[in-house]
């Protein structure tokens, strides 16, 4: 049982809450996906009911097959790994704090995702690459929230080439996921396509130190917490930790299936399908004894995409379980709720 694995993996000198242990679950529990439809496969029918299976059941699925090379990968790790390896105050000079429009480095803690149980925040550090926009462009003169030119480490030949080329091509698979999305919702393929224009797409490579002495809920990796916005396209590295809560409250183990991306449903999902679609807990807990790092890429749509209960959604009779709003501000209120710095700004 992979469950079992992973316990026994843990280091004699950890001592873990008994909250935090996970149920000894097969992998079959986040069932894995063949995605190669999404580039013209066959079987699309197929992949469309089991991503809309899985997004009822429990909100994560593995994605293979996806088309995204294993070498353009180990260079964005590479990078990533290159970069949090600087001294503190080399990083600094990219701090997101220096930033108008969320971009940059955060420091150990500096994202909280569980602030009701982490007084120090989350036990990782990251780095935040968006849509890079030239302080030309007319939503950066406007002033519109999280637009504008991303921070980059140029003291790093070659660290932004690689970043942006994975970028790019995430961009394209989280547009061709959320078509996916659409047809397992019974809307058109298309439905999402007017909102995808400029989209508020995030690379956010993390690095997470391993946890030592007695592990509590009082300072996870990553706090117990739901995706802020509509999908998640996560590849982690070969260390685990990662854990997802089912709806019946138990905790199991979503540990790394090679050449996979983890892909979970955000809050914004949610509320667009009424609560059709489920943004399921997950947390992140480093008991490898080595340095974990992920790659998540977060898919959202334009600023000013309406996010209200889709058509498909609501049954005859019923009301929404959501009030409208709109990406942007929806991104916005979650990220103050995170980042100490950005409220404070705000």
């Amino acid at each position: 049982m992979l469950g079992e694995t992973s316990i026994r993996a843990m280091p004699d000198t950890i001592q873990l809450a008994p909250s935090l242990r996970t149920a000894q679950m097969p992998l079959t529990q986040i069932p894995i996906i063949d995605v190669s439809p999404l580039r013209g496969a066959p079987g699309k029918a197929e992949m469309v009911e089991q991503i809309s299976r899985a997004c009822r059941e429990i909100g994560f699925f593995y994605a293979v097959n996806h088309g995204v090379k294993e070498e353009m990968i180990a260079r964005v790790y590479a990078e990533a790994k290159r970069f949090f390896a600087l001294p503190e105050a080399e990083k600094e000079k990219v701090a997101i704090e220096h930033s108008s429009c969320h971009r940059g480095w955060f420091r150990m803690g500096g994202e909280n995702l569980a602030p009701a149980k982490q007084a120090q925040g989350d036990l990782k550090e990251g780095y935040k690459v968006g849509r890079d926009l030239p302080l030309d462009h007319p939503r950066v003169l406007a002033g519109v929230p999280l637009h504008g030119p991303n921070q980059w480490p140029d003291f790093l030949p070659g660290w932004r080439e690689v970043m942006q080329g994975y970028y790019d091509e995430m961009v394209e698979l989280g547009r061709k996921m959320i078509g996916a999305f659409a047809l397992a919702l019974g809307l058109d393929e298309d439905f999402f396509a007017p909102w995808l224009g400029i989209t508020m797409t995030t690379l956010g490579p993390l690095h997470y130190p391993p946890q030592k002495g007695r592990v509590t809920e009082a300072q996870l990796g990553a706090g117990a917490h739901t995706d802020y916005g509509c999908l998640t396209l996560l590849h982690q590295d070969m260390s685990g930790g990662l854990q997802v809560r089912r709806r019946d409250g138990v905790w199991i183990d979503a540990p790394p299936v090679p050449g996979s991306f983890v892909v979970n449903i955000g809050d914004m999902m949610e509320r667009w399908t009424n609560g059709v679609f489920q943004s399921n807990q997950h947390r992140v807990i480093n008991l490898s004894g080595r340095e974990r790092y992920s790659l998540p890429f977060f898919f959202d749509p334009d600023f000013y995409a309406p996010v209200e209960c889709l058509p498909t959604c609501l049954r005859p009779g019923e009301t929404p379980k959501y009030k409208p709003t709109t990406a942007g501000q929806h991104l916005l209120d979650m990220i103050n709720a995170s980042f100490c710095y950005h409220r404070e700004k705000a």
